[in-house]
């Protein structure tokens, strides 16, 4: 009688490729379960930063990565000659613009950039004619630091005599070199509390750790197919005859 059995019979080849990919598998696994803790972490920050007390930036403050997400409050009179619109920004699907104007600070003559809010596209001459406000403000908002995008295209800086220059982004570098003032490396975005306002409906970034939780699992089942395949590999069938008696 001839029954069959398996041995295990590893071959060089699968281990050295299960040697080599097995620990990388879970060594990128690892890497990503790390990723989300620091997302985590960088989450509780953000909160953190949101929920202290208003920084003035009338005086001496942080540098602008430590002002990142943070409260602020400034004094000051907006130079409305210096404006400018930003384009194609949504609100309820309707398109229409941010309206971005330097403020000029009170007490130590620097400036900053404010982020007034949405105007929508059909309302931009008579929002216009309102937010030329000329006396001095107390401006509160949220800080951010606007990055520029992957591909950048030609900014129109030309302005008609009754509106404002039209740019498709808003980078620092860009507005410093059109308008010619040292502006600080941040943009406020103003309170919807704040007087003279138009639409402030901030979106606050969400810091997920589900994308690389995700990713995490997807390595470690790529360790577990490896290992699994390499068993079956290394299964070889062996045929064995049984002495009738």
């Amino acid at each position: 009688m001839t029954s069959n059995t398996r041995q295990f019979r590893a071959q060089a080849i699968p281990t050295i490729i299960m040697v080599i990919l097995t620990p990388l598998f879970i060594g990128l696994g690892l890497w990503q379960l790390d990723r989300a803790e620091q997302k985590r972490n960088q989450g509780s920050s953000l909160e953190m930063r949101r929920k202290q007390p208003p920084v003035s930036l009338d005086g001496p403050h942080p540098d602008a990565e430590q002002l990142r997400f943070r409260q602020v409050v400034a004094h000051g009179r907006y130079l409305n000659d210096k404006s400018v619109l930003i384009e194609n920004r949504k609100h309820q699907g309707k398109t229409g613009f941010h309206l971005v104007t330097p403020l000029r600070l009170q007490e130590s003559g620097r400036t900053l950039l404010v982020n007034r809010g949405w105007i929508a596209r059909d309302q931009i001459d008579q929002a216009l004619a309102a937010a030329d406000v000329g006396e001095r403000l107390t401006v509160h908002g949220e800080v951010r630091i606007p990055q520029p995008p992957a591909i950048e295209l030609k900014q129109k800086d030309a302005a008609s005599e009754d509106t404002a220059p039209r740019w498709p982004f808003l980078t620092l570098e860009h507005f410093r070199e059109w308008s010619g003032l040292d502006i600080a490396p941040f943009v406020v975005l103003q309170s919807p509390q704040d007087a003279h306002g138009f639409v402030r409906q901030w979106p606050h970034p969400r810091v997920s750790d589900i994308m690389h939780i995700g990713y995490a699992i997807q390595w470690f089942a790529f360790a577990i197919i490896t290992l699994l395949i390499w068993i079956r590999l290394s299964l070889h069938k062996r045929g064995t005859k049984e002495a009738a008696v």
